[in-house]
């Protein structure tokens, strides 16, 4: 299994903030801050400048520190488009993508080879963290479809998968799923939706097991000087050691 993440536990930084200035202090307040494993990039930024974006996160980090990029949420387009998003994000210099390929398995299967041939990592999510987003839940999406995407991307190759931090019974679920497919310790867990969506690292980190990395957004980049994101980074990352006590 290729890690986009050297670590099996960390934080992950979404950076979905408006302005370049806003991510510029954001990646200052977590240089030093132990156990931050990577940065999210969203589509805010995206859409104004990605390479830029990417460049202010690594003019903190240095040149290897992982980026991941979220569409909010890509692969939901004809299958013939996935080449070009990956090339888009390839030259940007972003090291992973994170795919929600509701559009169906045509689409998921050439938006993830695009990105594999592209040189690009792929985290895959077949469910939200919000309420209403499945059938059962007063949603649209078929709940049948949440397994068959899981399932459909580990025959793709892909190791990488997120899963709703809102939602643990989905999170033990998909895990038990993966592990049929892969063999436990061979995937990676990401989890947002932690914190000010209501999600609990601990209680999370314990269902996804010990490869799991906390999203964590508004809860760290929305406090108001750049010592009190550090504080709450500080307090996110104190919460991923323990997580599996």
């Amino acid at each position: 299994m290729k890690r986009i993440i050297s670590t099996k536990r960390s934080i992950i930084v979404a950076a979905d903030v408006p302005t370049f200035r806003d991510l510029a202090t954001l990646a200052n307040a977590m240089v030093d801050v132990p156990g931050i494993g990577g940065f999210k990039i969203g589509s805010t930024l995206g859409m104004q400048a990605l390479a830029s974006a990417v460049n202010v996160v690594r003019r903190s980090f240095g040149l290897h520190f992982p980026i991941i990029y979220d569409h909010q949420k890509a692969a939901n387009d004809i299958p013939q488009m996935g080449t070009q998003f990956a090339d888009i994000l390839k030259k940007a210099g972003v090291d992973a993508a994170i795919l929600f390929p509701f559009a169906g398995p045509a689409t998921q299967e050439a938006w993830t080879k695009a990105c594999f041939g592209a040189g690009l990592q792929v985290i895959t999510g077949g469910i939200m963290t919000h309420e209403k987003f499945l059938v059962s839940e007063g949603g649209y999406i078929a709940d049948e479809a949440v397994e068959q995407i899981y399932r459909n991307a580990c025959g793709l190759g892909d190791t990488h998968f997120v899963v709703p931090g809102t939602k643990i019974r989905w999170v033990r679920k998909i895990r038990g799923w993966l592990a049929e497919e892969l063999g436990e310790g061979n995937f990676v867990l990401y989890s947002p939706g932690l914190i000010t969506q209501g999600g609990d690292i601990t209680e999370c980190g314990q269902a996804a097991g010990e490869e799991w990395h906390g999203i964590v957004g508004s809860a760290i980049y929305g406090k108001p000087t750049l010592e009190a994101q550090r504080q709450a980074a500080i307090a996110a990352t104190s919460q991923i050691i323990t997580a599996l006590t």
